[in-house]
């Protein structure tokens, strides 16, 4: 079972490593959630816009646990920006929860000048109990900067970030005002499991790339969120935890990195 934790800026805990869901269909989500919660992992990441939250809910239900036992995360989708309550009551009647451990802003949307309207939602409904942490999602330094005038200081950004892509002045500027770093894409979609520096990594330890990549992420404060829909491998990821690189086996993985993103800018999307 998962035993490393992290603690957020508001005081509540929260599992390094989590059991992404991005991509995975609602009619699979169900069984896959509960492959990671038997697994062992005991934080699983949503949002609205995968539409698998109900499959999510349902994995969480029959997994037999105690609802304290496992952290839970969903996201705001730009559509409900104006009205943040509406979107996460919808989202917890799909998930069949009373409240969600960590609510985030997917995205900042500049362009539709919401995100400070919805910060200020998400404060709101901390407060009412919706949800026990609030943060946010693919915010850069200044967006950041501009919602903690706020008062209140996300307790999560979750990024794209991996050794090719260390996002390093967003991950930097977490770390500056005392908000976690979570990775998505952590294992860089793939592109770098057979890098030689990798591989001779992985050989050496007797683990596998992935696990090697996790363990990058650990080391470095980064709470990752792997996903894969085959059993072995979820299983596998969640033992990165058990795997101490060290600082020349950290350098190497670091030189990995090409500043490229592999994953959507906000502007991709319409709206934005």
């Amino acid at each position: 079972m998962s035993e490393l934790l992290s603690v957020m800026n508001d005081g509540y805990e929260i599992p390094s490593i989590g059991y992404g869901t991005w991509k995975v269909a609602d009619s699979d989500a169900e069984s896959l959630v509960l492959e990671a919660l038997t697994a062992g992992y005991r934080h699983i990441d949503t949002a609205t816009i995968y539409e698998n939250e109900e499959g999510v809910g349902r994995g969480i239900k029959n997994s037999g646990l105690d609802r304290e036992e496992i952290f839970v995360t969903t996201k705001l989708w730009t559509d409900d920006m104006g009205d943040p309550e509406s979107a996460l009551s919808t989202s917890l009647k799909k998930l069949g929860l009373d409240y969600v451990d960590l609510y985030l802003i997917h995205w900042p949307a500049p362009k539709l000048g919401l995100y400070q309207q919805a910060w200020d939602g998400l404060i709101s409904l901390r407060e009412k109990g919706m949800a026990k942490s609030i943060g946010v999602s693919n915010f850069n330094p200044a967006h950041l900067q501009e919602i903690t005038a706020s008062g209140v200081v996300p307790a999560v950004n979750q990024v794209e970030l991996h050794p090719g892509f260390p996002n390093t002045a967003t991950a930097q500027a977490n770390t500056d005002q005392g908000t976690l770093t979570e990775s998505y894409a952590p294992l860089g979609r793939g592109h770098y499991l057979s890098d030689s520096a990798l591989t001779e990594i992985a050989v050496r330890l007797e683990a596998t790339p992935a696990q090697v990549l996790l363990a990058w992420h650990l080391a470095n404060g980064y709470i990752p969120l792997p996903k894969s829909s085959t059993p072995t491998r979820i299983k596998e990821n969640l033992k990165a935890e058990n795997l101490e690189l060290s600082c020349g086996d950290l350098v190497a993985l670091d030189g990995l990195a090409t500043g490229t993103k592999i994953c959507a800018e906000p502007e991709d999307f319409n709206g934005f």
